[in-house]
């Protein structure tokens, strides 16, 4: 069964999305000349919004229009046990031009793939 098109799971990642920035409601409705009152129907899970305000708010976080409309199974919050470690993982996955680094990644080989494990636990330990 899809979950697409359930208002409660997008009232719940368009809030974690909101949290997660920092970004409040009148922000938002400001930033993307939405109605206050709209943008509540949809936390709450009232309303739906149409297609066109899904991908206008999926561009303003920087995010695929899969993260606004279906479930998310595990936040970066849940991932990553270091906060810092999560918010700069959330930047690099946002950001364009960061975004690089994870589809760099995608080609390399086991090895190289292992090396880099490698230097992250090194990493890790010098800062025990």
């Amino acid at each position: 069964m899809s979950d697409l098109g359930n208002k409660e799971i997008m009232a719940q990642n368009l809030q974690r999305l909101m949290d997660s920035r920092g970004i409040g409601r009148n922000k938002l409705c400001a930033d993307l000349g939405f109605k206050y009152t709209t943008l509540t129907d949809w936390l709450k899970g009232n309303t739906y919004p149409r297609i066109d305000k899904i991908e206008m708010m999926a561009n303003y976080f920087h995010v695929p229009k899969s993260e606004l409309v279906e479930r998310q199974d595990k936040t970066e919050e849940e991932y990553y046990l270091d906060k810092e470690a999560a918010e700069f993982a959330e930047y690099l996955r946002t950001r364009p031009g960061a975004r690089m680094l994870f589809s760099a990644a995608k080609d390399i080989s086991k090895e190289d793939l292992e090396k880099a494990v490698e230097y992250i636990e090194l990493l890790k330990l010098k800062n025990k």
